[in-house]
């Protein structure tokens, strides 16, 4: 296409065209041919759109050689204006447009150098030359045939001009070289010799296949000829058969995911991670310790990290729990798939847990109580978790420091170093070190992050952050949840205590939840300490000291446990008092009263005289019985013997 096409007179006189030596020159060719006639407007001239205003002219006014140099400076035609100029509902042509995109670039650039000579003829041609004048003037500029010139001219012959740009591309459909014999078979064995996760040369296979192929009579090429038929299947294909799945993933572009529209605490992740560290434990042992780790998503800043000899739920929940107490509750959570991430003490009650069955009376674990919504990662899948890229950091910066030189291990059986197993760092100071290695990780500047900007640190995209987003904070009640494990337990039905980890737990308070489940949160390493009791929909009912057991002889325990059930029933007995307000003659007193006629219908219902044997006190008449005598008080004593002197008086 023309890149343009309008000029102004000086403007034209500055090109350097031929026939045209200045700018009054073609004034005066422009009066004398009235180039400005009315009827050639928006044709031949027209008012320029600019300020000032004034009058341009076509090249089409200019001598047929001016055209032609016009074209050489102006003509570009570029393959996408051509694609371009194709209607989607154009379907003609789509197997020469198609060759044309497998066609080489050299093929191609020579297609579109052919089409910019067959444009410049049909130009040539509207401007008012014949066909051989046109074909002279572009074969004489080009050095080229009058002969090839027209060959290309028949390809493009009753085609329409916006596909000529295909029909140019040569194919040398005759020159290809013809393909050395194979049988199907053959090559289908060979193939399946090659693509196998054993790897095989390709010298191997084919000595393989030279003896199948005497068995059973193929015909086969030379092992080049094969090497270029394996070479053409998809590079993807060979790298799955041969590296494997998970080598064919690493091909596949990793997802970019855009953080900087989240905010700090929206939205955490959090993994284990195995120390390539021998570390000496308390109790003498040398071991490789686990940590777990929570990192803030939009900043990337390790929030927390626990250590422990294996990933467990424990060591999570309190690693969470430091996180919480520290920052605040997260939105959301992105943890690995796990039986301890997915554990029911963390995440029990979600719907979106599915390593585990999901009950209806399940117990809902800390992160589902304090509203953090959970997603789950792809497992064994690093890319998936950023936290990963994070431990691989840490491992370089930390691990390899010189304060643990002997006890790296390295981070595969064969990158040992040379001292290794040499030394093995005490718990104490692997932690220092450990707790030094992070604070300097979230607090290096320079980040090359999208939240960072290559200048703050971590710590300071986060504080930023957490400036303009508050996050939630946990209350007081609510710090149970993440220090201890909870578990579904149901009271005694008689007295209320609660037996779990073959102790007993009790408290006033659950003499209201006689026999009824509820759920209790303790501290795994101390029993001793009171339980931490909620009720089955997760409300705090207060904490439940140990009964601590005794000695079959201790009198002293049983004095305490007597005084104990003393103070209890006291406690009780004046709360009844308070409840209880009124006496029972008071409450007769309020009953209505019996009318007289009622009265006189009463009878006595005694039905067996009362005559009790003669006992003596004092005298033989009204004498008792010594056992009675020890068993009852004095006034009660001398009630008894007037009632029984009245009855022998009667008598």
């Amino acid at each position: 296409m023309l890149t343009r096409e309008w000029a102004t007179l000086p403007e034209m006189a500055t090109l350097g065209l031929p026939g045209i030596p200045d700018e009054r020159a073609l004034q005066i060719r422009a009066q004398k041919n009235q180039w400005n006639r009315p009827e050639w407007r928006n044709k031949v001239w027209r008012k320029r759109n600019v300020a000032g205003g004034g009058i341009e002219y076509s090249f089409r006014v200019l001598d047929r050689a001016a055209q032609l140099v016009w074209m050489h400076k102006f003509l570009e035609i570029s393959e996408g204006d051509e694609k371009s100029s194709v209607s989607d509902d154009d379907h003609r042509y789509d197997a020469e447009w198609k060759a044309y995109e497998e066609a080489t670039e050299k093929a191609k650039s020579k297609a579109l150098k052919v089409l910019v000579y067959l444009d410049r003829i049909n130009r040539l041609v509207a401007a008012g030359l014949t066909n051989e004048e046109a074909i002279h003037e572009v074969r004489m500029d080009a050095c080229l045939s009058r002969t090839t010139i027209q060959n290309w001219r028949r390809r493009v012959k009753n085609v329409p001009r916006n596909h000529w740009l295909p029909m140019l591309v040569d194919q040398h459909k005759g020159n290809k070289k013809k393909r050395a014999a194979c049988d199907e078979q053959a090559l289908d064995a060979f193939k399946s010799l090659w693509l196998r996760p054993e790897k095989p040369t390709f010298e191997k296979c084919y000595r393989d296949l030279v003896k199948m192929a005497e068995e059973h009579g193929w015909v086969i090429p030379s092992i080049n000829t094969l090497k270029r038929r394996v070479k053409e299947l998809p590079q993807m294909v060979v790298t799955m058969a041969r590296a494997g799945k998970d080598a064919a993933k690493q091909m596949i572009p990793a997802q970019e995911r855009d953080r900087t529209a989240l905010h700090a605490l929206q939205a955490v992740n959090a993994d284990g991670h195995k120390w390539d560290i021998f570390v000496l434990w308390p109790d003498g042992t040398v071991a490789r310790p686990i940590m777990a780790a929570w990192q803030d998503l939009y900043s990337n800043m390790i929030l927390s990290w626990r250590i422990d000899r294996s990933e467990n739920t424990d060591l999570i929940q309190l690693a969470f729990g430091d996180m919480v107490e520290k920052w605040g509750i997260p939105e959301a959570a992105y943890l690995d798939n796990g039986r301890a991430f997915a554990s029911k003490r963390l995440t029990g009650g979600s719907k979106t847990r599915f390593r585990f069955k999901v009950k209806e009376n399940e117990v809902n674990g800390v992160m589902t109580i304090l509203g953090v919504k959970t997603h789950w990662t792809t497992p064994y899948s690093g890319q998936s978790k950023p936290i990963e890229r994070s431990f691989r950091d840490l491992e370089e910066n930390i691990a390899k420091d010189v304060r643990f030189s002997g006890a790296y291990v390295g981070n595969n059986p064969l990158a040992k170093p040379e001292n290794y197993g040499s030394k093995a760092i005490p718990l104490d100071e692997f932690l220092k070190v450990i707790s030094e290695g992070i604070k300097e990780h979230n607090n290096r500047t320079g980040r090359n992050t999208l939240v960072c900007g290559g200048k703050k640190s971590f710590y300071q995209a986060f504080s930023e952050s957490m400036a303009i987003h508050a996050p939630r904070k946990a209350t007081s009640a609510q710090r149970h949840l993440w220090l201890k494990a909870a578990e579904n337990v149901t009271t005694n039905k008689k007295d209320g205590s609660i037996r779990f980890m073959r102790n007993r737990y009790f408290a006033d308070f659950l003499h209201e939840h006689l026999g009824q489940p509820v759920v209790v949160r303790y501290d795994p390493q101390d029993l001793h300490a009171d339980l931490h009791v909620y009720d089955a929909k997760g409300s705090f009912l207060g904490n439940a000291p140990i009964i601590e057991r005794t000695g079959f002889t201790d009198t002293e325990a049983a004095t305490t446990t007597a005084r104990s059930k003393r103070q209890i029933l006291r406690a009780r007995k004046q709360i009844l008092d308070a409840e209880r307000t009124m006496t029972p003659q008071q409450l007769a007193d309020m009953m209505p009263a019996i009318p007289d006629d009622e009265e006189d219908s009463i009878e006595s219902k005694v039905v067996r005289p009362f005559r009790p044997g003669p006992i003596t006190h004092g005298n033989a008449a009204v004498a008792l019985d010594p056992a009675y005598l020890e068993e009852h008080d004095d006034e009660e004593v001398s009630t008894v013997v007037k009632l029984r002197q009245f009855m022998r008086e009667q008598n």
